[in-house]
């Protein structure tokens, strides 16, 4: 038990200080995942509100093929990002294989199945006559398509965040295709595992705090956006 509040103590120590290792494990991470879900969200938000939208033929399939990505390993999208980076891959001529760009790649392949998801699930759960109203008042498509994903922003929110917040921590395709470099690609999450390992425990306490501290205010804004948006539900 000592040694665990002797960890926690150190780590806030290193935190303050700002520890050259820490500082770029976490700029890297941010860069990363925020790059990945960035892209997820300006393919996956209009795809999902589309498809939350309307009904045609092979849509339930499309729906259940994205909520299966929702769980999917992330070792296995990482294994399928190295076949593909690899030099006997097809994408091998771009030298992707050990780089921050294919983590975020690969980030981009865990992301886009969430965001779609959810948003789909938003839209979709939204009075008919939501669309109908924007249809009848003139609305074109792009401005009907606004219109049902500013009315399911909450779900659309929580979908992003939800991803940022998987991307953040995420651990197998980070080591798979980033293979953990020191001031290169490694990451808070493969970082903090890193340095367990080596008994630094106290570093990987820091780490693991600025991670939970990131994954706490993504919460706290979320849970902020919510009861904004009951309070004028209620008015």
């Amino acid at each position: 038990m000592d040694m665990i509040w002797q960890g926690i103590h150190d780590a806030f120590s290193l935190t303050i200080q700002r520890d050259p290792a820490i500082v770029k494990a976490a700029i890297l991470t941010l860069q990363v995942s925020l790059s990945a879900v960035l892209l997820a969200t300006a393919i996956g938000l209009p795809l999902g509100a589309i498809v939350g939208n309307k009904n045609f033929w092979g849509r339930n399939i499309i729906v259940i093929f994205f909520r299966t990505g929702m769980g999917i390993p992330t070792v296995f999208v990482g294994l399928i990002c190295f076949a593909m980076f690899s030099r006997q891959g097809p994408l091998g001529q771009f030298q992707l294989l050990y780089s921050p760009q294919a983590i975020a790649i690969g980030e981009f392949l865990l992301a886009l199945p969430i965001i779609f998801s959810m948003t789909q699930g938003a839209v979709s759960s939204l009075d008919r006559r939501v669309a109908d109203t924007a249809q009848a008042l003139g609305a074109g498509p792009i401005r009907k398509l606004v219109t049902l994903i500013s009315e399911a922003r909450i779900g659309v929110v929580l979908g992003i965040f939800t991803a940022l917040a998987r991307c953040l921590t995420e651990l197998g395709i980070a080591v798979m295709v980033g293979g953990n470099i020191a001031n290169r690609t490694r990451t808070l999450a493969t970082a903090t595992a890193l340095e367990t390992s080596r008994g630094e425990f106290a570093r990987g306490i820091a780490m693991g705090i600025i991670l939970l501290s990131m994954s706490l205010s993504f919460t706290l804004f979320l849970a902020i956006l919510t009861r904004k948006k009951n309070s004028e539900v209620t008015r």
